[in-house]
């Protein structure tokens, strides 16, 4: 990688990860704050306020990506922290329930992740591109896994209101990184653009799409179960459960590296892909027939991981690579748009499951869209791997590949 491909990457998942830093810090903490706030005695509004983000995540992200294709990837960026950080401070100065709801809601507004994964495709080359995806994808892993550490000792010494305006401090430190930080941005190719509806029925990007869908519908589905089990058959209270969850992201990002390192060096990028979608659904069968073990329950949660790690990285640089020059941000807009999709309904699909069957058949649903993602990948035309010049890329030197 080039001098400016590092620090391009660098930078965006910085910005990734001040964001969701920032995020993740509430998720162990928020439920029990909200038992001294009006309204919070209400667990459902407790969930909106989780969710409200999720929502409005999925609402915006193809309006983001869109706007970043015409008006630069940068401008919408920092358009999409300000309003992060806005809704931040709205939550802050929250007295109950309904004003955290309005806060949160403000803060999936700015959804900048398109833009992001946009830019780092227009500021790297392709034999480069899933590196820095993985940069990206591993500092939101690495942030989630301090926030479980981190929050309830946060909470005790600035409470729920300092850990917002926190949030909001690092929405404006991301700011300073994309105008202070990251390379300037190739111009935008000239020339009409694509027909959304083309970048949305695209073949090629369906499957990419279904895929992004399945994985985060079966991480949200698994882990409705998956702190019942561990308390359950590792009879591990639930502040002790990082200690699972931290070492198993920490090495599966070790394990990641040489999947990577073979997809990119050698042109095994297809190869990769499907051998990850097998091992989550290995992964996924492994845990519907042995999930009151306690062993592989962590095991399947360490192979989930570096399942999840690759094709984290993976799928928004597959993306980059079909999608048009002119039409990135769209094509990673509807990308982000069926992700949070995919959050929304795993957690429901998981919680029906487990409800009316058992922890075996939220497994057992996630190995099925698992079985049908691995057919879909396995029969996608490989994406050809296009070697360009030691120099990083312009703007007329990105991947263009109809399906």
């Amino acid at each position: 990688m080039s001098r400016d491909e590092k620090r391009a990457g660098a930078a965006l998942a910085s910005i990734f990860a001040l964001r969701m830093l920032g995020l993740f810090l509430i998720l162990p903490v928020f439920a029990i704050h909200a038992q001294t706030i009006p309204g919070g005695d209400d667990l459902t509004l407790v969930g909106v306020a989780l969710g409200a983000y999720g929502l409005t995540q999925a609402m915006f992200q193809i309006p983001f990506g869109m706007a970043a294709d015409t008006f630069g990837r940068k401008r919408v960026i920092v358009i999409g922290l300000l309003l992060f950080a806005f809704g931040s401070a709205v939550a802050a100065l929250s007295t109950d329930i309904w004003w955290a709801i309005i806060g949160r809601v403000l803060q999936g507004a700015g959804a900048i992740s398109a833009a992001v994964t946009a830019l780092a495709a227009d500021l790297t080359r392709e034999q480069h591109r899933t590196k820095v995806m993985a940069m990206i994808g591993s500092s939101i892993g690495l942030v989630f896994a301090l926030s479980l550490v981190a929050a309830p000792a946060l909470y005790a010494a600035i409470g729920m209101a300092g850990i917002f305006w926190l949030t909001a401090f690092l929405a404006v430190a991301a700011i300073g990184l994309v105008t202070h930080v990251v390379p300037p941005a190739p111009a935008l190719p000239p020339g009409p653009k694509p027909r959304f509806r083309d970048v949305l029925f695209d073949a090629q990007l369906l499957r990419l799409n279904f895929g992004i869908f399945t994985l985060h519908t079966v991480q949200m589905a698994m882990f409705v179960v998956v702190p019942g089990l561990l308390l359950r058959y590792g009879d591990l209270p639930l502040a002790s459960h990082w200690k699972v969850y931290l070492p198993a992201v920490l090495v599966s990002f070790v394990l990641m590296v040489p999947a990577i390192v073979v997809a990119e060096k050698r042109n095994k990028v297809h190869a990769v892909f499907v051998a990850a979608i097998g091992l989550l659904l290995l992964t996924l069968l492994a845990m519907s027939f042995g999930g009151k073990s306690f062993v592989v329950v962590a095991g399947g949660l360490l192979s989930f991981f570096v399942a999840f790690n690759i094709l984290e990285a993976m799928l928004p640089s597959l993306i980059s690579r079909i999608a048009p020059a002119r039409a990135k941000g769209a094509a990673l807009g509807v990308y982000n748009t069926t992700q949070a999709l995919g959050l929304f309904l795993g957690g429901a699909m998981g919680g029906w499951l487990s409800k009316h069957f058992d922890a075996g058949a939220v497994f057992i649903g996630g190995a099925v869209m698992a079985a049908l993602w691995l057919v879909a990948a396995a029969t996608m035309t490989p994406v050809p791997v296009r070697r360009a010049a030691t120099t990083a890329p312009s703007a007329h030197g990105i991947l263009e590949t109809k399906s």
